[in-house]
């Protein structure tokens, strides 16, 4: 047997590395504790292995994602259509159909291919280097060149590059929330851990890749790397996961289907009235074709992606990345916003606010607070600053460390004149840590910790007038209380010694003590979340935390955001462990908070809202959210904090961490929802004109009112250019005051699908008056005026149906200057088409006299007016109530 097979050998049959005494591990790996691999084994190793890489899921080559913008039913619809009226002869419209199919697989293209490019650079961020023993020689290495056997060095800020047994540890926090959903740094430990199924969390003689070292320093062996770390066997799991249709897709594709047929069915009516009128059947087979490709609004799949691409672009500026285009629409159909606490609702950093000294419960720190207390955040304190200035350590000395420093007393500075002689560290069955100094001839302990395990060590109280006889139950209950409160509580005492005690041990120093103060700390609220919940609430959509902290400070975080109220049930992940997914789901809409909640449970929360017919949206930035990211309606990953296998699970990505920018981006996908929307009602509104104008005609005993050359034209001018103009239209008042769209409803709902019949009757009904009118005086420019009516006709009505509700003059003619300009422009190309003699031929009109280009006028601006009295009833709620 070869050695690389006995490599192999090892690999599939270890056992939990967790069980195993350090001699063991190394003993197994077949690796010298002292000096590390050989080079040679190691490049032997890694051919064995493979390199020390995620395996992404397989991205899309530039010419899949552009290729893959044909797919669309109603591309499809769109291509049939070009290539028949191409082999008819009607060039015109082929080319105009080309051209927006292509412009509609470009914009597509590029907004996906940044958004992946996007992406990728995030990832480049990552630390790419380990620290690795050698041969006896520490290095750095690329961290994909690590192999099981390889002896890691940590240090505070390093990012655990593989999974590790831990074969030595000084101090050693890890950070697991990336893989665990823990919030605070975990204590290591080389010791033995006896239970054989202990979770991930449990394991402190473990370090797992992708986690970060926060605090202190370790050694450890590496036994897995790639794809068989507990980070690559989760991102293994994400393979096996669909995406969901967004409802941007599903109901276009609905539309699409239904249109196809309907369209079908009239032309075919309108081509048999036709040949049983006497009508030529080549005149009237051209005469259908027409209608069927005007009445596919071929630019709505342009306009559409055109709505996306612009809706991305301006969100990407307020920090949100969206990795698929119509994600951004999305937003605008969620009813639950299910959000990680740390970080995205609060700062992601504690901070102490609140301070109890000299019997007073005080905010902040006022000018007389006592040096002192003062003096002993800064000086008991492990937090250091880097070269740069930054504060380095674990976060609750950070934020003690610059609590001290905002009062004037900088904890390097201090240590100048009262350096640090020993210490007795932190370690959990104290619960305390305490620093001894010399300052002015004297020597001084300052200990901090949990107020159960101080206060008994306590025997005086320190008080402006002197030091006076502590009660503890006094303080306990006031600790207590803050703690309710959802504060990390923290006492602090000091003791003097006339000189250096002869042993330093918990005994002889952590007695005696006098009670200073304390200090409660909390990761607090975004100044933006609140109003950005409030602003949720509103829009009828439901926040919900969700977080690995405690119940008490889950439940004072919501209460601040103003999530929940001081009655809120508080749902922790034990509990909801014990709930079946049927029970669940009947309690699962009035759940507003979930505290000590297990990232792997999320997937459990989203499904039964979703069973419940909610549309979530989901945030996360660890390993183990990325399940529930990807079955979520839409998954939002964190672009500061989050993992790699969160990103790409996700169909967004906030670069900043920050929920305010969730709900600006919900804002941003109701507008373009509701622009995609005007646009459908204005190109079908007039697709309807033209398809009663050409069928009641003969009904009415009048010719054919239009050519195939006047369908096309009306088709190109005016369903183009106002109908792209409508995808810049501005958000309609009230836009987040109102409930969410719910995503089972028809995109013809809310009075659109009358509009769209009656509307177009009207204007289908006053251009064939202006026909009837013209052709029974006499007049030979009887086609010009019904083709200059139906044409501006639509002008009128794409400036109404801006928005659903208010009247254009209240919004102002000038709000959207690019429809303005789409609709002179329209005019002024009608105008040529009627007056211009070298078009006259092409187009087969003929120049209309003053007076008859005025009753033109007059009849085209009747729908415009209509639809502002439509609107105007709609406001008096007496049709299409909402």
């Amino acid at each position: 047997m070869t050695k690389q097979s006995k490599i192999h050998k090892t690999r599939h049959s270890a056992p939990p590395w967790h069980i195993l005494e350090s001699w063991q591990t190394t003993a197994w790996l077949k690796v010298d504790p002292e000096k590390g691999l050989d080079h040679d084994e190691a490049e032997e190793r890694l051919t064995a292995y493979g390199p020390n890489a995620i395996r992404e899921q397989r991205r899309r080559g530039p010419i899949e994602i552009f290729f893959g913008q044909f797919a669309d039913f109603m591309i499809i619809v769109l291509i049939i259509a070009g290539i028949i009226s191409g082999l008819i002869g009607d060039l015109m419209d082929t080319i105009t159909i080309v051209v927006i199919v292509v412009l509609n697989a470009l914009i597509g293209f590029i907004q996906e291919y940044r958004a992946e490019q996007a992406v990728a650079a995030l990832k480049r961020l990552a630390s790419p280097t380990a620290q690795v023993m050698r041969q006896g020689v520490i290095q750095t290495i690329a961290s994909h060149k690590l192999v099981p056997g390889d002896l890691v060095m940590l240090e505070a800020g390093n990012i655990v590059p593989a999974d590790l047994k831990l074969l030595d540890v000084a101090r050693l926090k890890v950070e697991e929330a990336a893989l665990t959903g823990e919030s605070l740094p975990v204590e290591k430990t080389g010791a033995l851990i006896r239970e054989l199924d202990s979770p991930l969390g449990d394991r402190r003689n473990m370090a797992y890749k992708g986690t970060i070292a926060t605090y202190g320093r370790g050694i450890g062996v590496v036994i897995a790397t790639g794809m068989e770390t507990e980070l690559g066997k989760i991102a293994e799991l994400l393979r096996q996961e669909k995406e969901t249709k967004t409802p941007l897709q599903q109901r276009l594709a609905k539309f699409g289907k239904r249109l196809a047929l309907l369209i079908l069915a009239i032309c075919a009516i309108i081509f048999v009235v036709g040949l049983l009128r006497g009508v030529p059947p080549v005149l009237m087979f051209l005469t259908a074709v027409s209608l069927a490709v005007a009445a596919i609004p071929e630019a709505l799949p342009a306009v559409a992606t055109v709505s996306l691409a612009l809706g991305a672009g301006r969100l990407v500026k307020i920090n949100a990345l969206i990795r698929r285009l119509p994600a951004v629409e999305t937003l605008g159909s969620v009813t639950f916003i299910c959000s990680d606490k740390t970080g995205t609702l609060t700062e992601n950093r504690m901070r102490a606010e609140v301070f109890y000294v000299d019997g007073v419960l005080q905010e902040g720190i006022p000018p007389d607070f006592p040096a002192l207390l003062l003096r002993a955040l800064a000086l008991n304190n492990d937090a250091r600053r880097d070269n740069n200035g930054q504060l380095l350590g674990d976060p609750t000395e950070i934020a003690l460390y610059e609590a001290a420093g905002s009062a004037g007393y900088e904890g390097s500075e201090l240590a100048k004149d009262a350096p640090r002689l020993d210490e007795i560290p932190f370690d959990s069955e104290r619960k305390l840590m305490t620093t001894l100094h010399q300052e002015n001839g004297e020597f001084i302990a300052y200990a901090k910790g949990a107020p159960e395990s101080l206060l008994p060590r306590c025997v005086s109280l320190w008080t402006g007038d002197g030091q006076e006889v502590l009660q503890i139950g006094k303080v306990m209950s006031v600790a207590d209380q803050m703690a309710a409160e959802g504060l990390r509580v923290l006492a602090l005492a000091y003791r003097l010694f006339p000189e250096l005690p002869e042993t330093l041990t918990a005994d002889s120093i952590e007695s005696g003590l006098c009670f200073l103060g304390l200090v409660g700390l909390i990761d607090p609220p975004r100044t933006e979340a609140r109003e950005a919940v409030a602003l949720c609430k509103s829009a009828g959509i439901t926040p919900v935390m969700i977080t690995g902290d405690h119940p008490a400070t889950a439940r004072a975080i919501a209460m601040r955001l103003g999530i929940a109220e001081a009655g809120s049930k508080v749902l922790t992940g034990p509990e909801l462990a014990r709930m079946s997914l049927q029970a669940f789901e009947k309690e699962v809409e009035e759940v507003r908070i979930y505290a000590r909640v297990a990232p792997e449970q999320k997937i459990k929360i989203v499904k039964a809202l979703q069973d419940k017919g909610e549309f979530v949206a989901m945030t996360g930035d660890g390993v183990n959210d990325a399940p529930a990211l990807s079955s979520a309606n839409i998954g939002i990953a964190m672009g500061k904090i989050g993992t790699d296998v969160a990103r790409e699970a996700s169909h967004m990505v906030l670069l900043d961490d920050n929920f305010a920018t969730i709900v600006t981006a919900v804002r941003e996908g109701r507008r373009i929802f509701d622009n995609i929307r005007k646009f459908i009602k204005y190109a079908m509104t007039c697709n309807s004109a033209e398809i009663w104008t050409l069928f009641l005609a003969p009904f009415l005993g009048l010719p054919i009112p239009l050519l195939p050359i006047h369908i096309l034209w009306i088709n190109l001018v005016t369903d183009g250019l106002p109908g792209l103009a409508l995808a810049v239209e501005p958000e309609e008042r009230g836009i987040m005051q109102r409930p969410p769209r719910p995503p089972q409803q028809s995109i013809f709902a809310l009075g659109m699908w009358q509009h769209i019949l009656w509307i177009g009757l009207l204007m289908g009904g006053v251009s064939l008056f202006s026909q009837g009118w013209a052709y029974y005086t006499g007049s030979a420019h009887w086609q010009s005026m019904v083709f200059t009516v139906l044409a501006l006709s639509q002008m009128g009505h794409v400036l109404a149906i801006r928005s659903e509700r208010e009247s254009l003059f209240s919004q102002g003619l000038f709000s959207n200057m690019p429809l303005l300009g789409a609709v002179l422009l329209t005019f002024v190309l009608q105008m040529a088409a009627l007056y211009v003699p070298v078009l006259q031929p092409i187009f087969k009109t003929q120049a209309l006299s003053g007076n008859e280009l005025l009753f033109c006028l007059a009849l085209s601006s009747v729908v415009f007016f209509v639809v502002e009295i439509e609107k105007w009833m709609r406001r008096r709620g007496w049709i299409y109530r909402d």
